[in-house]
């Protein structure tokens, strides 16, 4: 066990943000697989932008990295495209 109070407060600190960390990053995964399991165009075109906000917001954040956020970006604006 930690021995300094510093040390004792930073452990609790960061198990408080690696459970509001997962929450987001849950989120965004669940946002994603809906987003990919659509064939409705129009539905997809109109959830993207959340979906892009959100990955732009949990990037700015460090929650997921930028690159991360650029790849889901762009698959997910390569199967909007190829939806018909």
């Amino acid at each position: 066990m930690a021995n300094h109070k510093s040390s004792v407060k930073r452990i609790r600190q960061d198990k408080k943000k690696a459970l509001h960390n997962h929450y987001y990053a849950k989120t965004m995964r669940n946002a994603v697989r809906k987003l990919r399991a659509m064939t409705n165009k129009e539905e997809a075109v109109a959830l993207y932008p959340k979906v892009q906000k959100m990955l732009d917001k949990l990037a700015k954040t460090n929650v997921i990295h930028k690159n991360k956020a650029a790849n889901l970006k762009s698959s997910l604006a390569m199967h909007i495209n190829k939806l018909g």
